[in-house]
This record gives C-alpha cells, structure tokens and sequence, in this order.
C-alpha cells in the first residue's frame, strides 16, 4: 500500500532506540524526511546511522527519505526549542517517552510527580501546541502519542505512569476532535509487552537480581501473554506509519491497543 507521505516531514521525539527508533524506520522506509531528537548524543548518531543503512534500498524511488538527530530534552523549554529548530514545521510528530521506574507511591514526593508529568503529559502537550496549528493550517498533520495499556490496566507499580500518561490521553480526547475538520488527527497507541530496552529496564526494576530470576520472569510474561511472546518494536512501527498516512485522516482521538490480546475487555 501506498501510505501516501512521501516527501512529508516527521519529527519524532524519544526516537533513538526501541519503539520510537522502530516508528522512524517505518517512516523513512516511506520517503519521509525524518528527525529524531532524544537526549543522547551518541545513541541518536548510532540510530540515525542504522535508520540509513536499512532503508537505503526502499527509499532508491522515492522523494525524501533523509534522517537527522538533534539531541534534547523534552521536559525543558530549552529543549523543545532546539528539537523545533531542527524539524520547524513537521507535517506528523511522535511524542514518546520512558516511564519511570516501578515503585512504591508512598515514596514519591512532588518532585517525582512533578517530573513524571513534565515528561509524560506537560512536554507531549507542549509539543502539540506548538505543531498544530501549522498543521491544521497546511490542512494535513498527524501526531501520535505513544502511553501505553497501563492507561487501560493500570499496573499497580506503575502508579506516575498510569497518572502521568492518563493526563495525556484525556487532553488529546477533548482536543483530537476539533483538530480533525482540518485534516489533523491524534492518535494514542498502547503498547503492552514488547522485545525492547524499556521492557528490560521494567523487569530489572521490579526484581532484586538480574541473574536467573531476570530470565524466568522475562519468559514468563511472554507466557502469560496470549501471543505467547513479545511484540516485535517492527509491529508498532508499522501500526503507526499507517496512522500517519494519508489513508488514516478518519481515525482520531483513539485509544489503539497493539499488545497480543492481553487486554481482556471486550471494548
């Protein structure tokens, strides 16, 4: 299928490694121009770097299909301005960040908090205000949020994620449907467990070793899982190119599911 974003222009922050970086490969494999922006130097240069040497056979017959990395933080105004110096008028914007640590919210303070949604709610709204309405102004824009199915089924060690990301996802619901007559769309995807970084980090923060009970419980949630594996970050990448397409301006202010069927609600 033709997803009909050639030569359209995508920036897209907290891309420098599992399913931020999976969704920019989706996207140059498209013929998009893209720009990643994390806050790693290094991990931003060896993912554009990969980005290229994958795509460089898809894109031969397409316009656009370039990669560039500006390295920033989102959760500051400095860094919102550096990642918008790199990528001025993006015609799609990915919003994805890491969550915090597993924990105990009789231990979180204010600054925990405080941080949590600078970047999970307040940095993604941010950037949105500042995209949008060039967007709806070109008459063509998509911005993707990836949260994750804790805003679903809240995980009871996850309780500044489950705020933090539920905050997000409640501003797009109201802000989605007055942006989509210009054909804007925002969309949330949800992903439950996938084969990535983030999935490690979670495991080894709930554990007290990362020997043997690192691996039974790493087999273990993917045995729990209907799938009866992890998802592939591939799978999400592809999932989101496709909400970004010019095929996809009819499906905004959804909350997408792509976890192998765990979640266990009808609707």
């Amino acid at each position: 299928m033709d997803l009909g974003i050639a030569g359209r222009k995508a920036l897209l922050c907290g891309a420098s490694r599992g399913l931020g970086k999976a969704c920019a490969m989706a996207l140059a494999r498209e013929g998009v121009a893209v720009t990643i922006a994390a806050r790693t130097p290094a991990t931003l240069e060896q993912a554009a770097q990969d980005i290229r040497d994958q795509i460089r056979d898809h894109i031969a017959d397409r316009a656009g299909g370039s990669v560039t990395w500006v390295a920033a933080d989102i959760t500051t105004e400095a860094g919102r301005d550096a990642i918008l110096a790199a990528c001025p008028e993006p015609d799609i914007l990915l919003n994805n960040a890491d969550g915090p640590l597993p924990g105990d919210f009789r231990d979180w303070r204010r600054d925990d908090w405080i941080a949590a949604l600078d970047a999970m709610m307040l940095g993604p709204i941010e950037m949105i205000r500042r995209t949008v309405d060039g967007m709806m102004e070109r008459r063509f824009g998509r911005i993707v949020n990836i949260v994750s199915r804790s805003v679903k089924i809240a995980q009871p060690e996850l309780g500044l994620s489950n705020g933090a990301r539920s905050g997000l996802v409640g501003f797009v619901a109201g802000i989605s449907r007055q942006t989509v007559v210009h054909n804007v769309t925002i969309n949330n995807l949800l992903p439950g467990i996938f084969d990535s970084d983030a999935q490690r980090r979670h495991i080894r923060g709930m554990i007290d070793d990362v020997g043997d009970r690192f691996e039974q419980v790493w087999h273990a949630r993917a045995a729990a899982n209907p799938a009866r594996r992890y998802g592939d970050p591939e799978e999400l990448g592809a999932y989101f190119a496709f909400l970004c397409s010019s095929k996809a301006g009819f499906i905004t202010g959804q909350n997408l599911l792509i976890d192998g069927g765990s979640y266990p609600g009808t609707y």
